[in-house]
């Protein structure tokens, strides 16, 4: 199942007590203070990990502690540092705060991590404390507490290129003829219920990522449909490939109803490269096609490109068409 959201409390553990102790070795009648120091509260830690690709774990559990750091101890030994507490999640989560949504951290590529709450610092023992006015300190340092916050996990997939299109537009045809992935596929309207990531194999050696971003309708920036849970993962795609229906009654219409839709959602989607390609052409005749290519869409006069997934016409251009432009945003 794939979960996007998600909302969990973190705890840091407590500084370990400093101790209250004194030399006891033999024919020193009168050892000075030697309470060690108590250890480090356990942080909390996430991390990024490639093997993720959902923050589904975190619908079972929801509160994560870290371990106390240990007391410190005679002889001057001082407690051991509590346990971190590591938490691993997709490459692309937000971390906000709970109560204003601000924004906390990134973790926007695999292997980033940050220290969510940081673990108390431990308490000092008497040895700190003893002055030439009182060498003998019968008193200690009590661990901080560690730090505690409420936080949302909110997931956008990292992705290459996003696929953008009304329900039953052929997106997830495209992605399980050109990927690995194997969406749901049916002809029925919003057979696609959560985004599908895919990686395309491009000639021998070459790839790419694509992502079935679920169908938008009119209405989707507030809220209608499916589109608005799932608007924020384009979001992170470099490429949107809006794809239209070859059977489409006003193709201009449609692009114009997704682009604002995205523009709605976001200004920034509509600053990223732009692509438009009509699928389905195995429905209509050559006549057509060739009416199609001759359209424009967008301010930019954006030609499209006419491809079916399903009788494998011009399938080999539009991934011809994408590796370009990924080479071109990868410099």
């Amino acid at each position: 199942m794939f979960i996007d959201y998600a909302a969990i409390e973190v705890s840091a553990g407590k500084g370990g007590d400093g101790a209250v102790a004194f030399r006891r070795e033999k024919y020193v009648p009168k050892g000075g203070p030697a309470g060690g120091n108590g250890g480090r509260g356990g942080n909390i830690i996430v991390q990024a990990h490639h093997n993720l690709n959902t923050l589904l774990d975190f619908r079972y559990k929801k509160k994560y502690k870290a371990d106390n750091g240990d007391k410190g101890g005679s002889s001057l030994k001082d407690g051991k540092d509590g346990k971190d507490v590591i938490i691993k999640v997709p490459p692309g989560t937000i971390i906000r705060d709970f109560r204003s949504e601000k924004i906390l951290f990134d973790l926007d590529g695999d292997g980033k991590e940050i220290i969510l709450v940081k673990g108390g610092k431990g308490g000092k023992g008497n040895s700190n404390f003893a002055t030439s006015t009182n060498q003998t300190p019968r008193f200690a340092e009590e661990g901080k507490p560690g730090e505690q916050k409420k936080v949302i996990l909110e997931l956008k997939l990292i992705a290459d290129v996003g696929l953008v299109g009304f329900p039953n537009a052929g997106k997830s045809t495209l992605i399980s003829t050109v990927s690995a992935a194997r969406p749901k596929i049916a002809d029925y309207p919003f057979t696609t219920l959560e985004p599908v990531l895919g990686i395309v194999k491009y000639k021998d050696y070459d790839s790419f990522t694509i992502a079935d971003i679920p169908g938008i309708i009119e209405g989707a920036h507030e809220g209608k449909g499916l589109g608005h849970k799932f608007l924020r993962h384009i979001e992170r795609t470099k490429i949107i490939l809006f794809l239209i229906e070859a059977v489409s009654e006003n193709f201009e219409k449609d692009f114009d109803i997704l682009y604002s839709e995205l523009k709605n959602y976001s200004r920034k989607l509509t600053e990223k490269k732009i692509l438009v390609a009509i699928s389905k052409a195995d429905l209509i005749d050559e006549k057509e096609k060739k009416r199609m290519v001759k359209l424009n869409f967008g301010k930019d006069k954006i030609s499209p490109i006419v491809f079916s997934s399903v009788a494998k016409y011009n399938l080999t251009t539009l991934l011809d068409v994408l590796w370009k432009e990924y080479q071109t945003m990868n410099g």
